[in-house]
């Protein structure tokens, strides 16, 4: 058993410890044998976890999962260390100026009148920072790791900078109706030959699209979803409860007679 020190309250240098026991010698063998690798994952599920906390708005939640976060942190750090490829330290410093030199209207000359103007700064900042000397860079730049919403949402918004763009939602709209009416070919012609390729390709017009509409309201394209996947789950509950008191198993029913009552609880909801 390792000895540790109990304490009233730990602060970032006890849980800085605490991972680098976890992974010495002494400690746990699955800590020891992780690489930054084998826990992406965990890092990306944290990270989405805490930002379920904070749209329940539970304070100790928040703690918990923004802990969970601090902790993967620490544990790519001392993986990283061991390697003898960086630190903690390094990771400190290279944030901290990187914030000085994004900031010049707080620690410079430069004046911005608004966020919206130290947002546009930053990101000047930024593309000179990685040398990119025309927008499709900016564009090569955003990470293919992200949701893929946000990432055409994002990507987007780089074309809006150097006036790609339609000048009000209208265009966007054509452009979706459109991409449904290819998206229908597709299917059709897919039906004959049996290849879907050209069906992925239509649906993915048909969804970039979809985020083009939702941009020029400023609707976060993830979070419209994410709130169309749970109102779904709350009218399925309903008709499954619906059914039930009817006698009756939604896996015996017919779809025409589940869609019935669909159609029942979205008139009620």
């Amino acid at each position: 058993m390792v000895n540790f020190v109990s304490k009233p309250r730990y602060d970032v240098d006890d849980l800085k410890k605490l991972i680098q026991l976890l992974r010495s010698p002494d400690g746990c063998p699955w800590d020891r044998e992780q690489s930054h690798e084998s826990i992406r994952r965990n890092m990306l599920e944290e990270a989405y976890e805490a930002a379920e906390a904070i749209d329940t708005g539970d304070t100790e939640h928040l703690i918990e999962e923004l802990g969970d976060v601090l902790m993967q942190v620490l544990f790519h750090a001392d993986i990283a260390e061991c390697d003898k490829r960086f630190t903690l330290d390094d990771i400190t410093d290279a944030t901290y100026r990187k914030l000085i030199r994004r900031h010049p209207h707080v620690f410079g000359d430069v004046k911005a009148k608004d966020g919206e103007e130290s947002l546009a700064r930053w990101d000047d900042i930024k593309r000179e920072e990685k040398l990119h000397e025309t927008s499709s860079e900016t564009m090569l730049s955003v990470a293919r790791s992200m949701p893929a919403l946000w990432r055409a949402e994002k990507i987007q918004r780089k074309a809006e900078k150097v006036g790609f763009d339609w000048p009000d939602y209208t265009g966007a709209l054509e452009a979706l109706r459109g991409e449904l009416v290819e998206l229908e070919c597709a299917i059709e012609s897919g039906d004959k030959s049996g290849n879907t390729n050209n069906i992925k390709e239509e649906l993915g017009d048909l969804l970039f699209s979809a985020v083009n509409v939702a941009r020029f309201f400023n609707i976060d394209p993830e979070d419209a979803l994410g709130s169309t996947s749970d109102k779904f789950i709350a009218r399925f509950t309903s008709i499954e409860e619906m059914a039930s008191r009817q006698g009756k198993k939604l896996s015996e029913m017919s779809f025409d007679e589940m869609e019935e009552l669909y159609q029942q609880v979205k008139l009620e909801k």
